[in-house]
Protein backbone atom coordinates (compact mmCIF):
# COMPACT_ATOMS: atom_id res chain seq x y z
CA UNK A 1 0.00 0.00 0.00
CA UNK A 2 1.29 3.44 -0.89
CA UNK A 3 0.00 6.71 0.46
CA UNK A 4 -1.08 7.77 -3.04
CA UNK A 5 -3.36 4.81 -3.76
CA UNK A 6 -6.94 4.58 -2.58
CA UNK A 7 -7.75 1.85 -0.11
CA UNK A 8 -10.70 0.61 1.88
CA UNK A 9 -10.62 -0.20 5.58
CA UNK A 10 -13.04 -1.89 7.94
CA UNK A 11 -12.48 -0.66 11.48
CA UNK A 12 -14.13 -2.02 14.62
CA UNK A 13 -13.69 0.04 17.77
CA UNK A 14 -14.36 -1.33 21.27
CA UNK A 15 -14.62 0.38 24.64
CA UNK A 16 -16.80 3.27 25.75
CA UNK A 17 -17.64 4.34 22.19
CA UNK A 18 -21.45 4.57 22.15
CA UNK A 19 -23.25 7.58 23.59
CA UNK A 20 -20.10 9.73 23.44
CA UNK A 21 -20.53 11.27 19.95
CA UNK A 22 -18.03 8.82 18.43
CA UNK A 23 -19.90 8.32 15.13
CA UNK A 24 -20.63 12.03 14.65
CA UNK A 25 -17.05 13.11 15.31
CA UNK A 26 -15.76 10.25 13.13
CA UNK A 27 -17.95 11.64 10.36
CA UNK A 28 -16.46 15.10 10.85
CA UNK A 29 -12.87 13.77 10.86
CA UNK A 30 -13.48 11.58 7.79
CA UNK A 31 -15.00 14.50 5.89
CA UNK A 32 -12.03 16.68 6.86
CA UNK A 33 -9.67 14.01 5.44
CA UNK A 34 -11.66 13.43 2.25
CA UNK A 35 -12.71 9.93 3.35
CA UNK A 36 -16.03 8.38 2.36
CA UNK A 37 -17.97 5.54 3.98
CA UNK A 38 -20.03 5.06 7.13
CA UNK A 39 -19.91 4.41 10.86
CA UNK A 40 -22.58 2.68 12.92
CA UNK A 41 -23.16 1.23 16.35
CA UNK A 42 -23.26 -2.53 16.75
CA UNK A 43 -25.59 -4.42 19.07
CA UNK A 44 -22.63 -5.50 21.24
CA UNK A 45 -21.60 -1.91 22.07
CA UNK A 46 -18.88 -1.34 19.50
CA UNK A 47 -18.64 1.05 16.55
CA UNK A 48 -18.04 -0.40 13.09
CA UNK A 49 -16.63 1.78 10.32
CA UNK A 50 -16.15 1.08 6.64
CA UNK A 51 -14.25 3.77 4.78
CA UNK A 52 -12.37 4.54 1.58
CA UNK A 53 -9.74 7.12 0.77
CA UNK A 54 -6.09 7.69 0.01
CA UNK A 55 -3.76 5.55 2.09
CA UNK A 56 -2.17 8.43 3.99
CA UNK A 57 -5.57 9.83 4.96
CA UNK A 58 -6.91 6.42 5.97
CA UNK A 59 -3.89 5.96 8.24
CA UNK A 60 -4.53 9.40 9.83
CA UNK A 61 -8.17 8.44 10.32
CA UNK A 62 -7.24 5.11 11.93
CA UNK A 63 -4.88 6.97 14.26
CA UNK A 64 -7.78 9.27 15.21
CA UNK A 65 -10.00 6.20 15.80
CA UNK A 66 -7.58 4.91 18.45
CA UNK A 67 -8.50 7.94 20.60
CA UNK A 68 -11.90 9.09 19.32
CA UNK A 69 -13.72 12.09 20.78
CA UNK A 70 -12.93 13.40 24.29
CA UNK A 71 -15.60 11.35 26.14
CA UNK A 72 -14.68 8.05 24.46
CA UNK A 73 -12.46 5.44 26.06
CA UNK A 74 -11.13 3.23 23.26
CA UNK A 75 -9.98 -0.15 24.54
CA UNK A 76 -9.35 -1.97 21.26
CA UNK A 77 -9.34 -1.33 17.53
CA UNK A 78 -9.37 -3.92 14.75
CA UNK A 79 -8.47 -2.93 11.19
CA UNK A 80 -8.93 -4.97 8.04
CA UNK A 81 -7.82 -3.59 4.69
CA UNK A 82 -9.75 -4.32 1.52
CA UNK A 83 -9.74 -3.35 -2.12
CA UNK A 84 -11.15 0.13 -2.76
CA UNK A 85 -14.23 0.11 -4.98
CA UNK A 86 -15.22 3.79 -4.74
CA UNK A 87 -18.67 2.79 -3.54
CA UNK A 88 -19.42 5.76 -1.27
CA UNK A 89 -20.11 9.39 -2.14
CA UNK A 90 -19.83 10.80 1.40
CA UNK A 91 -19.39 9.67 5.01
CA UNK A 92 -22.51 8.85 7.01
CA UNK A 93 -23.01 8.39 10.73
CA UNK A 94 -25.69 5.69 10.85
CA UNK A 95 -27.62 4.60 13.93
CA UNK A 96 -27.30 0.81 13.91
CA UNK A 97 -26.04 -1.73 11.42
CA UNK A 98 -27.67 -4.90 12.63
Amino acid sequence: MTHEEKIKARIVVSGRVQGVLYRRTAQQKATELGITGWAHNTIDGRVEIECEGFGENIEKFIEWCTQGPPLAKVENIEVEYRECRDEFSDFQAREFGF
